[in-house]
């Protein structure tokens, strides 16, 4: 499957793990999707691990430090989106009604980011590369493949990422679950479900999803490694099937596989 290069705005760029327990979380990973790790030393900033598949970079893994903790922040899989600048998304961000919790900085000669709150309260982030592109594979097992914004408030949601991003965030054809696609000029990127059977105490929040081969057996070996499942294996109707479930250290993400293509 292929190789990405370049990403064009709009698109998810990088996904990125913040834990409790980097080494335990590798493990977990490890065991799960096969993956491998490049850690950089930084310093007091502690290590970050580069995530890796076929020799390509897919994610990123770091510790959250005492002053994350103190903020309440969890164990938890950020969503990063590509832009061109960082300085301007940010600014259209907080003029379309989000928040800019954070940024827009350099992370050092890699790229240009920010940290951004959405006006239902789901936090995500921008991404402007510079020596650093992001995720650099896909269509493979372990690799991002979809995501989710899960949101009591979609029509915010909607208006909101339409405006800053240019998404058509729309109900697909023939498809009477209420769930909106989101594309990215010709691509369909995720989507955003009905939560009529969701708690209203659940916060807004983007569910990433990756990519498997068997879902059963992987759910299985989740569990094994000490995962949680929360929700499956189960179907999606002329799509596949998708199992939810949280690490050992409580960052939640979802498992999918596709049905075979006819």
């Amino acid at each position: 499957m292929p190789n990405i290069d370049k990403h064009a705005p709009g698109t998810f760029a990088w996904a990125e793990l913040g834990t409790t327990d980097q080494a335990a979380a590798k493990q977990f990973y490890t065991g799960l999707f096969g993956w491998q790790y490049e850690d950089h030393d930084m310093g007091p900033a502690g290590t970050y691990s580069t995530v890796k598949a076929n020799g390509r970079d897919i994610a990123g893994c770091y510790k959250l430090d005492s002053k994350m903790l103190e903020m309440g922040i969890p164990p938890h899989w950020m969503l990063y989106v590509g832009v061109a600048s960082a300085d301007e998304m940010a600014a259209k961000a907080k003029e379309a009604g989000g928040t800019v919790l954070q940024g827009p900085f350099d992370v050092m000669t890699l790229g240009r980011m920010a940290v951004i709150k959405d006006p239902t309260g789901a936090v995500f982030s921008i991404w402007e590369p510079k020596m650093h592109q992001g995720i650099g594979l896909a269509g493979e097992p372990g690799t991002l493949c979809w995501a989710d914004l899960n949101t009591h408030k979609p029509d915010e949601a909607k208006a909101f990422y339409s405006k800053v991003f240019g998404w058509e965030i729309s109900l697909g054809e023939n498809d009477k679950s209420g769930y909106l696609h989101i594309k990215n000029g010709q691509e369909f990127i995720g989507g955003i479900p009905p939560m009529k059977n969701a708690p209203a105490s659940m916060p807004a929040h983007w569910l990433q999803y990756y990519l498997v081969t068997d879902i059963d057996a992987s759910t299985g070996k989740a569990k094994e490694l000490g995962g949680r499942v929360w929700m499956g294996p189960m179907d999606i109707e002329n799509v596949g099937k998708m199992t939810v479930l949280a690490d050992p250290q409580g960052a939640a993400l979802a498992l999918f596989q596709p049905n075979p293509r006819q």
